[in-house]
């Protein structure tokens, strides 16, 4: 029998992958089920499951509490994490701008969490973790190019993929700094609360909420309730705790060339010698930003 210890390096070595594996499937989830609904309001009843889930999860396991001073903090990362991020995601896409497009937004995460990571954490990034955080961006580009398409953009649909840019680097750094050590369960109760409720009326105001329940829809649901907002997000909180910020945020490197293999297998979409080599490229990015 493995001791703690020998599970934990376990845990440590095998917790990103899982990660960059259970994220990559976010964009199968997305295109199978917002057919059905419309994006504000289908985020909303997602979050309102994954509520309602850990809510009894929290209560049948008797989970701690945070303090209320520390409870608005979280509070503060479910809007930022989850009804920012996702929601401005969700909206671009929604309203014409190009997956590729929105994935490249995001895609600065990394570099944005590293130029502010030293004011807001005091965590230092060598100029080689620089040099890997440029290298998996180039990586990413490459990857995605063949599916960006800027002719006859509305900027009006840019926007909300930036703001969204902004809510993950700011949530994961948030997270980091003043939720180090709430209860997981608790945790996302109220999270899943707040993007909830921050969610609701833009959908109640601008959308006519009307949902079809197919079973493409129930499926695509499902899996984005479970396998992304209960398994890639808590992981996602645990990588955090564990460590350096910029650290974590190159593992987002990682999603554009796994969700571009997986597209591959499940609907068919080539992958050129560009998207390969940008593959390695982000991996190579990633390797050296992990590098002690």
């Amino acid at each position: 029998m493995e001791s703690s210890p020998h599970r934990s390096a376990a845990f440590a070595a095998a917790a990103p992958f899982v990660f960059v594996a259970l994220w990559s499937t976010g964009f199968i989830g997305s295109k199978l089920g917002t057919p059905f609904a419309e994006p504000v309001t289908f985020l909303t009843l997602r979050f309102a499951i994954v509520l309602a889930l850990f809510l009894v999860l929290a209560l049948v396991t008797r989970a701690p509490w945070p303090t209320p001073a520390k409870a608005g903090h979280v509070v503060a990362v479910g809007v930022l994490l989850h009804g920012i991020y996702l929601g401005g995601v969700f909206v671009s896409i929604a309203w014409g701008l190009p997956a590729g497009v929105s994935a490249l937004i995001v895609g600065l995460q990394p570099l944005l969490t590293a130029t502010v990571v030293g004011p807001w954490l005091g965590e230092t990034v060598s100029a080689r973790q620089w040099l890997g955080l440029w290298l998996g961006l180039a990586g990413v580009l490459a990857v995605l190019w063949e599916k960006l398409a800027f002719e006859g953009l509305a900027m009006a649909a840019v926007w909300p993929s930036v703001v969204g840019l902004v809510g993950i680097t700011a949530g994961t750094l948030y997270q980091k700094r003043f939720c180090p050590d709430v209860d997981l369960r608790t945790g996302a109760v109220l999270q899943y609360a707040a993007a909830t409720a921050f969610l609701l009326p833009f959908a109640l105001i601008f959308e006519t909420m009307a949902i079809r329940w197919t079973g493409q829809f129930v499926f695509a649901m499902a899996w984005l309730v479970l396998v992304l907002s209960v398994g890639a997000v808590s992981l996602l909180m645990v990588l955090v705790r564990r460590g350096a910020a910029a650290k974590v945020a190159s593992f987002f490197y990682l999603v554009p060339p796994t969700t571009a293999v997986m597209a591959g297998l499940l609907f068919g979409e080539t992958l050129g010698a560009l998207a390969l080599a940008g593959m390695a490229v982000a991996a190579a990015g990633v390797a050296l930003v992990q590098r002690s």
